[in-house]
């Protein structure tokens, strides 16, 4: 009893640390994911002595978390907002692993000595960017849809080649002409199990009559869940079928919406903090110094020639402008990932995975530091945020659910021509309006004469039928101002 008592305490206490450590990053300008990482090594045997070593147990685990903030992250995209970006995302996320995977092999083969196979491993496994690093990084940086669109795609979907390639890498079975079409039909079938649990999950909770209401967040969660157990029992990608699932629940008109994100955004959390936590926890700080200079060269190259060259292939087609491919090229976050995966071979005792995983590690730590901090001086300094995107805000309440209602968040900008605006100048659309006006830290309900000034922040209810509606308008007077409709700015997404 006593070693629960003390399980439990640990964990509690690890979780309130974790959640203090969000506000301490946001103010230093910081990942969390790196402060949850350095709490894992401080409670390791190199400082408070806890023992863990266990490769397989530390991939399940992995495994299972990745499932979960998968399962967030698909939840909590919005159809609307991807589906301009489907065709370059998909991209992203296959022919620019493929390419990142070769030029990374080749050219660790050719500066570290490794030999082909172990050198493709290498760049199989740091090819795939990170879903928790995306979504928990990304939708705050403030940059067109199309661009977080696509990012979040890729990150939600090149997980299932990465894994299936890096799986065939480390088998000591001969690769065979047979492996492209196993790799098709991995994420064909992935795809259409997580589409087809996903319909099947919107219908059966629609028409589910739950006691309580909270038993719905869990319900979907649970379809979710089942997507990736399906895909993974069919031999096809199940990462693939829990981020399809969760994508077409999280777009169906499910009863208690709210309460549903609500739900699957503190189980994302949960799951990004104890997966970083016990893979700092599981990590050796005397061996990562030594993995420190092949670590230097594998992330030079990633960073510097195989991620941009990966970006301007897949990106190409779609006539991407040069200012957004390089955001997309320094957007590739690495994070628990890489790490997860590099235990695969670990466990099939391929020689020399204990380098690759010390490696991995250090590069994860420094590609955050320099990614993540520079990101959004670097959105700013090729001119891609904008001011006026709304972003939803989740809000338990049952009335905004019966009503198919949702509330946005609207921040005005230095430099957005919502200043100055009147209230009643705004015009949205029938069925929506500005309910709250934060403004120097105090709030208050504005009238139609209500003029709205730089750093405001807006509350927008409306109904889910107006939102596109409602966010062109904002987007359209934040760029022209009141005179927006003569000037011919619609709102929509500049290509």
């Amino acid at each position: 009893m006593g070693g629960v008592t003390g399980f439990l305490g640990i964990g509690a206490a690890v979780l309130l640390v974790a959640a203090i450590a969000v506000r301490v990053s946001s103010r230093l300008g910081l990942p969390s994911l790196l402060l949850y990482l350095a709490i894992g090594v401080l409670l390791g045997e190199s400082v408070l002595g806890i023992e863990f070593e266990d490769a397989d147990l530390t991939r399940s685990l992995g495994t299972a978390a990745l499932v979960l903030i998968l399962t967030e992250g698909g939840l909590t995209t919005r159809w609307a907002a991807v589906r301009p970006a489907l065709g370059l995302g998909i991209a992203l996320s296959t022919v620019s692993v493929g390419v990142s995977v070769a030029v990374t092999g080749v050219a660790l083969h050719h500066l570290l000595g490794l030999d082909w196979r172990t050198a493709l491993l290498w760049g199989a496994v740091l090819s795939s960017t990170d879903a928790a690093a995306v979504f928990s990084v990304l939708r705050s940086v403030g940059v067109g849809r199309r661009l977080i669109g696509a990012l979040e795609l890729e990150s939600g979907i090149n997980d299932a080649p990465v894994y299936i390639a890096v799986v065939l890498l480390a088998s000591p079975d001969p690769i065979t002409w047979t492996a492209p079409l196993l790799m098709v039909y991995e994420l064909v079938a992935g795809a259409a199990i997580g589409v087809a649990l996903g319909l099947l999950g919107a219908v059966g909770l629609r028409r589910a009559a739950l006691p309580a209401t909270g038993l719905y967040p869990l319900a979907t969660v649970a379809v979710c869940l089942l997507a990736y157990t399906a895909g993974d029992l069919a031999h096809a990608s199940g990462f693939l079928a829990v981020y399809v699932a969760a994508v077409v629940l999280g777009n169906a008109r499910l009863p208690h919406r709210s309460d549903t994100l609500s739900f699957a955004e503190g189980l994302g959390w949960v799951s990004q903090i104890g997966l970083f936590v016990l893979l700092g926890l599981y990590a050796s700080p005397e061996r990562l110094l030594h993995a420190l200079v092949p670590a230097l060269v594998a992330g030079a190259v990633l960073l510097l020639v195989a991620r941009p060259l990966s970006v301007l292939v897949a990106a190409t087609p779609f006539r991407v402008p040069w200012r957004e491919q390089v955001f997309l090229s320094w957007s590739g976050l690495r994070g628990a990932v890489p790490i997860v995966f590099a235990l695969i071979p670990l466990i099939q005792q391929v020689p020399g995975a204990d380098q690759l995983v010390d490696a991995v590690f250090v590069l994860v730590i420094l590609l955050t530091l320099v990614q993540g901090t520079t990101l959004p001086r670097l959105a700013r300094w090729l001119g891609l945020v904008r001011s006026g995107e709304a972003s939803e805000v989740q809000f338990d309440s049952s009335a905004l659910d019966q009503f198919n209602a949702e509330l946005l968040q609207v921040r005005i900008q230095r430099g957005s021509k919502l200043h100055g605006v009147y209230l009643s100048e705004l015009r949205l659309p029938v069925g929506a309006s500005v309910s709250l006006v934060v403004r120097e830290g105090g709030g208050f309900t504005p009238q139609s004469t209500t003029r709205l000034q730089e750093r405001d922040q807006l509350l927008v209810v409306c109904t889910e039928g107006v939102r596109t509606a409602v966010e062109q308008r904002i987007r359209a007077v934040d760029r022209a101002g009141r005179l927006a409709r003569w000037k011919g700015d619609t709102g929509r997404e500049i290509p």
